[in-house]
């Protein structure tokens, strides 16, 4: 029998980082290796010492490979996929020059808003990168740095994202994706590069940033003598481009160009977000109309708050997480983080409608629909920016498929069927991020296109098997029309809308 062969996928998300050791024929999941983050920050900053990054890779990569009962030598690719938008900035020599700005840093927001009357307003952006700056992008970011830490952007020799950090530390090359670039709101995808006028404007130089190569799956290189050493593995094994999370997501579900088109996906994780796969180039202010790793498009909405906020209100409650009921006549809007769709960067929390006979678990439970009907209004919208009518009875009959953390919750995966109407499949794999990484590892070491490489293993796994097929709930019109009236009358008033 030939010895095993596997690629390594990396999620490196905000809390944690993740290494799937992946059988590179199979698919097989042998091992997921976990080691922690360190995020610090009050009020509207979130920051971590992309070093944080690179040591929890070693050891989540330490961990797997000890975990599988494999040595690194059987090991033929990596690739990362990390959280989206965060500003990484390097000196002459590669180090960071401080803390990195994560996605959920809102302290942009007002050099988001500035932003976007520079150029003319939303639909020059949309029509430009595909999407509007808000506080999360890392455009708005670089400003903030700019205005608010002159010395360090004086000093800095490159700009990264979290991915492209990790991949440069892993190959040593600057490179990074179409999908998370066009997250920066610095990258067309109407050209499908860096767009120079956009740059001028930010005060930015193209020699700063990294090469584009042209999918996540793309071998950018080989694993240097140095970073083998860190990790245990082979010098020399092929290094892909990588991607952002939510992509790598995509790429882990067979979405993409091989595989399936204008299918929709929920993600609940730290954020709550909706995405598709599309060849229509989305043109949605609401939107971020983002490229996909396998040079489709990637349409996604993106909130804030979701598992983290929920949970909180849950121990401020004192209940379990699944100690909830439906909220009756109460709304809670949990915007603990301000929120990022609908654009409220600075709001906080709101809690409405209470009676002497509301209990705690229905206060919980109002939380969950507040953050589920957040990210589920979007819906549409996406629809719509794949060309598709939410109201043609074949796409309302499309089920909708629920990943992340919160898809393992009963009362996340109940709020959302009774809220949605829709059909639901829960994958059984729950590692998505990773496993999509996986493949992009093993397009770059063997060839191949990785939603392909995806879709495969998907078909031979026993996890296609495990996928959970729940049929669609009557929707709760009700609630989902007393949470909206909330959300639209107090946006301007109460939440800073």
């Amino acid at each position: 029998m030939p010895p095993r062969t596997v690629v390594i996928g990396v999620d490196s998300s905000t809390q944690s980082t993740k290494a799937a050791v992946t059988d590179a024929e199979t698919g097989e999941l042998l091992a997921v290796g976990r080691a922690p983050h360190v995020v610090t920050g009050e009020g509207g900053a979130r920051e971590t010492d992309p070093e944080i990054w690179w040591r929890a890779l070693c050891d989540a990569v330490a961990a797997g490979l000890k975990e599988s009962g494999l040595s690194g030598s059987s090991v033929t690719g990596i690739a990362v996929a990390g959280q989206q938008h965060g500003l990484v900035v390097l000196d002459g020599s590669g180090r960071p020059l401080r803390p990195a700005l994560l996605w959920n840093d809102t302290r942009s927001a007002p050099q988001a808003s500035a932003l976007v009357a520079e150029l003319g307003g939303p639909e020059a952006w949309t029509a430009r990168t595909g999407t509007v700056p808000v506080a999360s992008m890392t455009a708005t970011k670089w400003r903030w740095l700019r205005e608010n830490d002159p010395a360090n952007a004086e000093a800095t020799a490159a700009v990264r994202l979290p991915h492209d950090f990790l991949t440069e530390r892993l190959a040593g090359v600057a490179a990074t994706d179409p999908g998370d670039a066009s997250g920066t709101c610095w990258y067309s995808t109407e050209t499908g590069a860096y767009d120079p006028d956009l740059l001028d404007r930010l005060g930015l130089d193209a020699s700063m940033l990294p090469e584009v190569a042209a999918t996540g799956g793309t071998r950018i290189g080989s694993l240097t003598e140095s970073a083998a050493e860190a990790l245990g593995l082979p010098a020399g094994i092929a290094v892909a481009a990588g991607t952002g999370d939510n992509m790598s997501a995509a790429v882990g579900l067979g979405l993409g160009g091989a595989g399936l088109l204008d299918h929709p996906v929920l993600s609940l994780g730290t954020s709550g977000t909706v995405f598709a796969a599309s060849r229509t180039r989305p043109a949605s202010t609401a939107l971020s109309g983002f490229a996909a790793a396998d040079g489709t498009y990637l349409p996604l909405a993106c909130t804030l708050n979701c598992t983290l906020a929920v949970d909180k209100v849950a121990s401020l409650l004192g209940l379990h997480r699944d100690d909830a009921t439906p909220g009756g006549e109460a709304v809670l809007l949990p915007y603990l983080d301000g929120e990022r769709t609908p654009d409220l960067p600075t709001s906080a929390g709101l809690l409405t409608g209470l009676r002497h006979d509301t209990t705690p678990q229905q206060l919980l439970g109002a939380a969950y629909e507040g953050a589920a009907f957040t990210v589920l209004r979007a819906l549409d919208e996406l629809l719509r920016a794949c060309g598709l009518d939410p109201a043609d009875p074949e796409v309302a009959s499309r089920p909708l498929r629920l990943i992340g953390g919160g898809a393992q919750g009963r009362t996340w995966v109940e709020t959302v069927r009774r809220l949605s109407g829709r059909p639901l499949i829960v994958p059984g794999s729950g590692e998505l991020v990773a496993l999509g990484a996986a493949a992009l590892a093993a397009s770059a070491a063997g060839g191949g296109d990785p939603v392909a490489i995806a879709t495969r293993w998907n078909a031979r796994s026993d996890n296609a098997d495990a996928d959970a097929g729940l049929p669609p709930l009557e929707r709760d019109t009700e609630t989902w029309e007393r949470v909206g009236s909330v959300l639209d009358r107090a946006a301007q008033p109460l939440l800073g809308g």
